[in-house]
């Protein structure tokens, strides 16, 4: 085999995990090869996930807070109405630029992007296919990087038209008038507000007793009452047994304790979660194993049952949040170097990017009594906050819980305009064990939103200053 098709490391799929391993592999220098079937890099996130639906979010938040907001600012604004045109034009833009942003970072930094369906061979070997060319490389490390799918309902199977999921969901060519979202979790709200503040008539229809299940019971249900205000109707405790379709909508069945009915729309968005994209990988015929989800098997070294083959991101145990698939593929370049390459997984924030935003970190004070931890929590209302008074941003609060004994920060929740921002800070004192004290003590500018996480410390320990 030629010098120009053997590697340090392949890597196979350039999400998040994928190119940011790639790029770190590189940097460590090891001679890295990326393989991609789609014809941009980024994966889900970039292209259909995390970036589209964030640019369509700011849109339509804008576009809701002139439309319901402005007169409260002494704002006059008449007529508002949007382009939907020019809104899916402008999160397109922003796709493409960070996409060609991608490519050419990875080519700078020295990483060798093959375009094909990448397979397992055996003994280290790679094919490389696309539907005119095929070609095998070697490498002494692979690194499965190949991401997730949304899950499919088997009764109600995906047609891109009536029944969709999150990709289809930030393309439709015209507003819903009725949209029925199968599934209270971040991407259920997320783009279950897009649509919302556009004018369609949304309804969320969630297993559990509430959303959010990594949510305090007391933190969710706040945003759960917030997203109600703002036009979002929740259909909670409630399972979806059947659906069908005519040429203008679909029907589905709906059971609860109060028994069984049927709800409508022109859409149905499914978003009950993602599986581990592992089609076409060869992973069976490369003796991969996995688990009954389908997650690939790794230990601590994102290393599989076969040598020389690893695994990363959404292939593994993990919440699937692109930022976590980054971590985890910084980390597997530095090990294979080497280095002690570590992922805290306990300190991997979530937000879900509504308005206001929902964010955590760590555990809520009921996971912690679940593992049987003493605690402690206080919380602090942003009706209380003089940035949130000035800004008209009062909706939300935050929580934080700590170790009874130690005072340990075991974890914080934030509804807030500005979460995801946030968050860093919680998650910064968290990572060298910062206690609520520390917290407290850590002078935030005023007037800041970020005053909230001070008071809810200080809560904490009844000492709230702007609190009762």
């Amino acid at each position: 085999m030629s010098d120009s098709k053997q590697f340090d490391v392949v890597v196979i799929g350039a999400g998040p995990g994928g190119y940011v391993c790639a790029i770190r592999c590189a940097q460590l220098g090891m001679k890295t090869a990326l393989v991609e079937k789609n014809p941009r890099l980024g994966g889900t996130c970039l292209n259909v996930g995390c970036i589209p639906s964030k640019a369509l979010l700011h849109s339509t938040e804008i576009y809701h807070e002139i439309k319901h907001g402005a007169s409260a600012h002494g704002i006059v604004a008449k007529g508002i109405t949007h382009d939907l045109a020019a809104l899916m034009k402008r999160k397109d833009s922003v796709v493409d630029q960070l996409g060609k942003g991608v490519q050419g970072l990875v080519t700078k930094k020295g990483v060798t992007v093959l375009s094909g369906a990448g397979r397992l061979l055996g003994n280290g070997q790679v094919e490389v296919s696309d539907s005119k060319t095929k070609e095998v490389i070697q490498a002494k490390e692979i690194i499965l990087a190949t991401g997730s799918k949304p899950v499919e309902l088997p009764f109600m199977p995906f047609d891109g038209k009536r029944v969709v999921h999150s990709d289809h969901a930030i393309a439709f060519e015209k507003t819903p008038k009725k949209m029925i979202v199968v599934g209270g979790g971040a991407i259920g709200l997320e783009l279950g507000c897009v649509w919302s503040r556009l004018g369609t008539e949304v309804t969320i229809v969630e297993f559990l007793p509430e959303i959010c299940p990594q949510l305090d019971p007391e933190v969710a249900k706040t945003a759960r009452r917030i997203l109600s205000k703002q036009g979002l109707e929740f259909r909670l405790s409630t399972k979806v047994s059947s659906a069908r379709s005519s040429k203008t909508k679909t029907t589905l069945t709906i059971e609860n304790k109060e028994g069984a009915t049927e709800i409508d729309g022109d859409r149905i968005l499914v978003a009950v979660g993602r599986a581990p994209c592992s089609d076409g990988l060869g992973l069976s015929e490369a003796g991969v194993g996995q688990d009954e989800k389908g997650r690939v098997g790794v230990d601590s070294n994102f290393s599989t049952n076969v040598p020389g083959i690893r695994a990363i991101g959404d292939l593994i145990h993990g919440p699937m949040l692109a930022h976590k698939a980054e971590e985890d593929g910084v980390a597997c370049a530095e090990i294979i170097a080497g280095q002690a390459g570590h992922v805290n997984y306990d300190m991997v924030p979530g937000v879900v990017y509504v308005d206001p935003e929902i964010a955590n970190v760590g555990l809520s004070e009921a996971q912690a009594k679940e593992r049987e931890i003493p605690t402690r929590s206080g919380t602090f209302p942003l009706a209380a906050n003089g940035r949130a008074l000035a800004t008209g941003a009062t909706d939300g609060l935050v929580k934080i819980v700590a170790h009874a004994e130690t005072d340990r920060l075991i974890g914080v929740q934030i509804v807030a305009r500005g979460a995801s921002e946030l968050i860093a800070s919680a998650v910064a004192h968290m990572e060298y064990g910062g206690s609520a004290e520390d917290l407290a003590r850590t002078i935030h500018a005023h007037p800041t939103l970020s005053e909230s996480l001070k008071e809810a410390a200080l809560s904490a320990d009844g000492r709230g200053l702007h609190s009762l």
